[in-house]
């Protein structure tokens, strides 16, 4: 079994770092805070006995050696990058779970056939560039030189962030791993929902993860004088633009699945006394239906052309980032359905409507997490919070799920 209080006093370590105003914390990649998380985590990889190094896109690695060290790898780990002023649970956790599962390992002198890494992948949020999941697309193999073009509002590239972090972006592809060299990736989170707060359960197994669709939405219109221009001539792009906010909350609603969020808005020049002639937002669009995603998306465009016409406004969507669903491998479920029965918890399966690092695995190996309880179902806020039995749960659900799939070695005396 983990030890529930080392895990817990590192989640409290951990969060001291980018600590906010309000309890939550920053720690954008590829800054300070960043850094000194990851260095914090190699620490604790060194005292649990792991060998630790970076990989060419800044993924923070711990290997625990296996029998066969030519043995396809069982993989395990999250983030701890976060949002603006998010929470202290939403990827620490899975880390130093990891990292705790691992250590126990190696305390009790348990031996695997398959290597195990830990791994704290690089930029999972996309809060700093607005691209995410960089770290995790490297070791898939499919992040892009022209990927590490994106921007953050200082002007910084990605590119131009790894030189300053001592990493070459020419490199990048030195990250990827051969096809039949992960086993399997595994992963714990918080929900971030309220379906196991609602069944009163401190863990569950998740089905599947729905697709984070990001577009910009660019409204071009004509700046005017806020008391000389008649309301029937005006080009405001700024109505325009909450015009499609609007039609984005009721075609995500007529779904019952799909979820949109505007997280981003921009309005120029600015003034108070000004039209706003140039808008722009963000728009997160998701559901664990690829199509039926697809279909709201495409009401979207369609609703936003024709506002836009009717108002005399020049509009631009740009592609951000395009995820599809993934469903979780049954090779996880069942380990992890039988980590719970080992431990005495129910089991309960649901989907996760947020996006993670392991979607990008998908084609690489089996992919798969777990989930435990999130208070009030409160994500990406200092609010966010899980209890320390639940995060005992989870890690305990997660060691056995990890020995399961990297297949442990029974000593067997004879008498």
């Amino acid at each position: 079994m983990i030890n529930a209080e080392r895990l817990w006093s590192r989640l409290q370590l951990l969060s001291e770092i980018g600590k906010t105003e309000s309890g939550g914390v920053t720690r954008l990649s590829f800054t300070k805070e960043e850094r000194d998380a990851k260095n914090l985590v190699a620490s604790f990889m060194k005292e649990a006995g792991l060998e630790v190094r970076e990989d060419e896109v800044g993924n923070l690695i711990g290997r625990k050696e296996g029998l066969n060290p030519k043995a396809s790898v069982v993989l395990t780990g999250s983030h701890v990058d976060s949002v603006f002023n998010g929470g202290n649970f939403d990827g620490p956790l899975g880390v130093l779970a990891a990292v705790e599962a691992l250590q126990v390992m190696n305390d009790e002198g348990i031996e695997t056939e398959h290597p195990i890494e830990v791994i704290a992948f690089t930029d999972e949020e996309g809060a700093r560039f607005s691209f995410g999941m960089i770290g995790s697309r490297g070791i898939a193999g499919t992040l892009t030189q022209e990927e590490l073009l994106n921007k953050d509002k200082q002007g910084i590239s990605i590119a131009e962030a790894f030189v300053s972090s001592g990493l070459n972006p020419d490199e990048i592809a030195k990250a990827a791993r051969k096809p039949g060299d992960v086993k399997a990736y595994v992963e714990l989170h918080i929900e971030q929902g309220k379906v196991l707060e609602g069944q009163n359960l401190s863990t569950g197994i998740v089905s599947g993860l729905a697709g984070p669709l990001w577009l910009k939405f660019i409204f071009k219109g004509e700046v005017g004088h806020a008391g000389a221009t008649p309301m029937p001539i005006r080009h405001d792009a700024l109505t325009a633009a909450a015009r499609v906010m609007l039609v984005i909350e009721e075609e995500a609603s007529k779904t019952g699945t799909t979820v949109g969020t505007v997280g981003q808005v921009q309005v120029l020049p600015g003034g108070i006394n000004i039209i706003p002639g140039h808008v722009e937002f963000t728009l997160d669009l998701r559901d664990i239906d690829e199509n039926v995603r697809d279909g709201v998306e495409y009401q979207i465009r369609k609703a936003a052309a024709k506002i836009c016409e009717n108002q005399g406004i020049k509009l631009t969507i740009e592609d951000l980032q395009r995820v599809a669903p993934a469903p979780c491998s049954d090779l996880i479920k069942n380990a992890a359905s039988e980590a719970f029965e080992t431990l005495g918890l129910e089991v309960q399966f649901l989907p996760s409507g947020a996006g993670h690092d392991g979607m990008q695995l998908m084609d690489l190996c089996p992919m798969g997490m777990i989930f435990i309880r999130s208070k009030n179902g409160i994500s990406h806020d200092p609010a966010e919070w899980s209890s320390k039995e639940d995060c005992r749960d989870g890690a305990n659900v997660l060691y056995q799920t990890v020995l399961k799939l990297a297949v442990q070695k029974v000593n067997v005396t004879m008498k």
